[in-house]
């Protein structure tokens, strides 16, 4: 029985460390990126960016140039208005109250689509991006050895050599050497049929 024991605590003793090592991690080579400097310096992403800036400024003249004349009507009816001191008004001023409203109506809507637009847009180029970087950080990481890659900004401090960020700008600028900075059209709600 002695021996029996023995035999068993051997066998077990030589089992539990194959075990272990089966199961053990290996230690971690930690790369970090700065994500924000890579977006913001890639070639196709400087490009995107100025597309962007340069359709917003579109969009705030255009919003100027549709509430402007609107103001002044609006300013203008609501003096004709004012001289009437309560009276109802006649049949002229009430046609330009409603065309100003018609009008009105039809900017916000302009503004609403394009507003929609350009949300969509850089929506649709963050997606860009962002499927080419999941490619990129898995050919740094191989070919820098490393087997987890963090943003900078989620580490409170690493040395120079583990920082990875000109390897995936490179990678960046090689997989995306241009942005589509118009994303499609939205597609068509379907309306509900009815039995």
């Amino acid at each position: 029985m002695k021996n029996m024991l023995v035999i068993a605590a051997s066998a077990a003793a030589l089992i539990a460390p194959a075990t272990a090592s089966a199961q053990a991690v290996p230690g971690a080579v930690i790369a970090v990126v700065d994500l924000d400097r890579v977006t913001a310096t890639c070639t196709a992403c400087k490009t995107a960016l100025a597309a962007l800036n340069s359709k917003k400024a579109s969009l705030e003249a255009r919003a100027k140039a549709l509430t402007t004349p609107l103001e002044t009507e609006q300013k203008s009816i609501q003096t004709a208005f004012d001289a009437l001191k309560g009276a109802e008004p006649d049949a002229a001023l009430q046609a330009r109250a409603k065309a100003w409203d018609t009008k009105r109506q039809s900017a916000a809507q302009e503004m609403s689509r394009a507003q929609e637009q350009a949300q969509r847009d850089q929506a649709y180029i963050q997606k860009q991006i962002g499927d080419k970087l999941g490619p990129v950080y898995s050919q740094v990481m191989q070919k820098r050895g490393a087997n987890v890659m963090l943003e900078v900004g989620s580490t409170l401090a690493t040395a120079q050599s583990v920082d990875v960020t000109a390897d995936v700008l490179a990678g960046l600028n090689a997989a995306l050497p241009t942005i589509v900075t118009t994303a499609p059209a939205a597609p068509a709600q379907q309306q509900p049929q009815g039995r």
